[in-house]
């Protein structure tokens, strides 16, 4: 079994945080302070999990500079004044860079009792096999 030491539990308690800032500054009719500190507290978070050398070298991918482009484009629109836009382009590069992980999701949650069996119902199943097929085929650089 893989030990976690302490900073990995502040990261993830950072990327939570981060994630309900952001999620609270969608809420409140994208209030670009609460979003702005969502962004901050996400990044570190992730930093302090995996590390600042994996972190820099997930980011500056040949493959997913694109990605990394948006994202970070959209952090600074949001912080210019204009966080619709700015979340929208955050957001398509936040799928662009995030999307090889979401097969593996789909697959961990599967196994969850509840969520599981939701996910196994027809039309979503449909849905969750396309999203677990585009990026294991789609993706020829990784």
């Amino acid at each position: 079994m893989m030990q976690i030491t302490d900073f990995q539990k502040i990261g993830v308690g950072l990327a939570g945080f981060g994630i309900a800032f952001l999620f609270l500054g969608m809420l409140f009719f994208f209030d670009k302070g609460l979003l702005a500190i969502g962004n901050i507290l996400f990044i570190c978070g992730l930093a302090f999990v995996i590390g600042l050398e994996r972190t820099f070298r997930f980011f500056f991918q040949q493959h997913k500079l694109k990605a990394t482009g948006f994202f970070v484009g959209g952090m600074l629109i949001v912080l210019l004044g204009w966080p619709v836009i700015g979340m929208c382009v955050e957001l398509y590069g936040f799928f662009l860079l995030f999307s090889g992980f979401f097969p593996v999701a789909v697959n961990f949650l599967r196994r969850v009792p509840v969520i599981g069996t939701i996910l196994l119902l027809p039309g979503i199943r449909n849905i969750a096999d396309k999203i677990g097929e585009s990026n294991s085929m789609g993706d020829s650089s990784a």
